[in-house]
């Protein structure tokens, strides 16, 4: 069974393991080895963990899904959502996702916003099964785009 607790600075490392294994995939689907989530170091993630209404899921004692976000005024900004490899598709990203905007809403979000890569057509259907719709495309150049989404929180 999964559990789904806020992010702790402390999860740091475990976190940045777990982001990188989640992310080989992308960069394969992308050709880029050099993607944010890939080449952020450990005193990156822990500064971007002081104020965040992210969370882990666990399976136990091991982090097996994370995500992180912070406010924007009323909008919830929600990024690096990883999911180790071994459990993605059963449900870890959902159970994140509900998590996060729970954090959110409470804290004062009216809407919740993220965005992921044109090609990665698994975490476009999670986020549309979610509830979160299409805003807008930005044109990264050679016939991809990063997709950004929104979801009303209340």
């Amino acid at each position: 069974m999964i559990d789904v607790r806020e992010i702790r600075r402390s999860d740091a490392g475990e976190v940045l393991t777990l982001q990188r294994a989640a992310f080989v995939q992308e960069a394969l689907i992308y050709g880029d080895p050099d993607m944010p989530p890939l080449t952020q170091t450990l005193d990156e993630l822990e500064h971007e963990l002081v104020e965040n209404l992210g969370c882990v899921a666990l399976d136990g004692a091991r982090i097996v899904g994370a995500a992180r976000a912070r406010l924007d005024g009323d909008l919830l900004l929600i990024g690096r959502i990883a999911i180790a490899p071994d459990q993605q598709g059963n449900g870890v990203g959902t159970a994140l996702l509900s998590a996060v905007e729970r954090r959110g809403r409470d804290a004062g979000a009216a809407e919740a916003e993220l965005f992921t890569g044109s090609l990665s057509e698994a975490n476009l259907r999670l986020y549309e099964r979610e509830g979160y719709r299409e805003t807008q495309r930005v044109d990264d150049g050679e016939g991809i785009a990063q997709v950004f989404l929104r979801k009303p929180l209340v």
